[in-house]
């Protein structure tokens, strides 16, 4: 029987109809893979993915992608059914210009078959793992840095049975590549986390120790791997069916696997691979021995002003983060945000202004042809926030400055955790504590003062020091009390 060829749909068959300015860099299948990635989201395939294809199309490297998806299946279904490519769209005030990228040299789906994840990182081809699959899927208390009690991640370290976490597949993996001497790999974290390459390393050290593995052998895992950290950055909002319109109107084609992101993209990554990397350097990023300036630069003043808009925009009505810094005040609050809390939190990368990086945060976050939605980056608050903004308030309180902007952040979230807007319509809590948020909200939601009594001794997001200050205390509880008497807008133009 002959194969039907869709001929509007992104494939290879397809590819000769594309305007030139929009074709791939790289032909999917012609660079052997070098690379697997957990975590075959939409940033993903914005970031790195374009990064690694301008690099192996500059400077040459077996260096395709072996993207993993581990748990949904609809993106390795999509990708699939088009050879592995997909578009980009970089999104404007002057308009949409979209390419497709082919840096993937196939897809697979853990959840369907996570033998088949764990033989990948055993071969010998595969020497670089990234990862973006969010902070809470390391399993970490963001906190503590110390596993969670998860049972599902203690029977994948602990039992014969197919491992279904990303912790477990990684260690299964690792140990497979150390009995097949497959040689060394480097394991790259691309997820906002402080410290991410050494918060990896910690959490597979831990997880071999769970799992019992014999002195010898985690040693000659420690002598194989290494853990570069990195900073990521950028906006990718969640695709809509205007994503996909907007790439089918640019490349007379359908992609169902299409992204959008605005134009800005940067990458910093710690030069540490003992078996290679591509020439991500030709692609525009940075290579360092330090990348941990720029993590927090980028945690700090743009992750936590993201949080900051998020959640105050969600709570007065504003769908997306364009539409939010609208709001009369907002954008002087942000900045003074920047400039009296984070910029002396922290030693930024030598030659950057903090004020000048969030000034520019500000002027990308009011592109208004990226829609990206409150609600989307106000999921995880719990897991997001000790990085963006707790990390910051303790190193204030710590050399004894107030923390006072940050305290409304904090505020905001708490606000938004009661579940409705200024304008009453409710908002959902997305969040993987999300259990144990209710319970302490039902025990303290009478005053401000009792909301911030119980959500401050949730010990999984607010580190003792800062549960135990009674000026931070008191500025939360003042913020919020605003904020549920009068309301965003009122509480910003009062804001002093």
């Amino acid at each position: 029987m002959a194969l039907t060829v869709n001929t509007d749909r992104l494939g290879l068959a397809t590819l000769r109809r594309l305007p030139v300015e929009c074709r791939p860099l790289l032909r999917p299948g012609t660079v052997p893979a070098g690379i697997v990635h957990l975590g075959l989201g939409a940033f993903h395939r914005a970031h790195q993915a374009m990064h690694t294809e301008a690099a192996v199309a500059a400077a040459g490297g077996d260096w395709g992608i072996i993207g993993v998806a581990p748990r949904s299946a609809a993106v390795v279904e999509a990708l699939a059914a088009q050879d592995a490519l997909f578009s980009v769209t970089a999104l404007s005030a002057e308009g949409a210009a979209s390419r497709v990228v082919g840096a993937l040299a196939g897809v697979r789906h853990a959840a369907g078959d996570p033998a088949a994840v764990v033989r990948l990182l055993a071969d010998p081809a595969i020497r670089v793992v990234t990862l973006t699959v969010t902070e809470k899927a390391y399993q970490l208390d963001p906190v503590t840095g110390t596993l969670r009690a998860d049972p599902e991640l203690t029977a994948d370290l602990t039992t014969d049975r197919p491992p279904r976490t990303v912790p477990g597949l990684l260690v299964r993996g690792l140990l497979a590549r150390a009995a097949a001497d497959a040689g060394p790999i480097a394991l790259v974290s691309c997820d906002n986390l402080p410290a991410n390459g050494r918060r990896l390393r910690g959490l597979v050290g831990q997880c071999l120790t769970l799992a019992r593995v014999p002195d010898e052998t985690a040693d000659r895992v420690a002598r194989q791997v290494t853990f570069p950290g990195t900073m990521v950055d950028r906006i990718v909002p969640a695709s809509t069916p205007e994503t996909l319109a907007t790439a089918r109107r640019v490349l007379g084609v359908a992609d169902l696997a299409a992204v959008a992101a605005e134009p800005y993209s940067q990458w910093v990554i710690e030069d540490d691979f003992p078996g290679g990397r591509p020439a991500w350097e030709r692609a525009g990023a940075v290579l360092t021995g330090d990348a941990g300036p720029w993590e927090r630069l980028k945690l700090r003043a743009l992750n936590g002003v993201h949080s900051a808009t998020a959640y105050l925009g969600a709570l007065a009505g504003a769908e997306i983060v364009a539409e939010t810094l609208a709001l009369p005040q907002l954008t002087t609050v942000l900045r003074r945000l920047v400039a009296e809390d984070v910029t002396p939190s922290f030693t930024p990368p030598p030659g950057v202004s903090v004020p000048a990086y969030g000034e520019e945060v500000l002027t990308r976050f009011g592109n208004p042809a990226i829609r990206h939605r409150t609600l989307q980056i106000a999921t995880d608050g719990s897991q997001k926030l000790p990085q963006r903004v707790l990390h910051t308030m303790a190193d204030l309180r710590a050399a004894g400055r107030p923390a006072h902007w940050c305290a409304l952040v904090v505020a905001a979230w708490l606000r938004f955790l009661l579940g409705h807007a200024d304008d009453g319509r409710p908002l959902p809590l997305d969040d993987p504590l999300a259990d144990r948020l209710r319970d302490a909200l039902a025990a303290g939601r009478d005053t401000p003062a009792g909301v911030v009594d119980a959500l401050f001794a949730v010990r999984e997001v607010f580190p003792a020091e800062l549960a135990a200050d009674d000026e931070v205390r008191a500025d939360v509880t003042g913020w919020l009390t605003a904020l549920q008497r009068h309301g965003v807008r009122a509480t910003l133009a009062g804001a002093r």
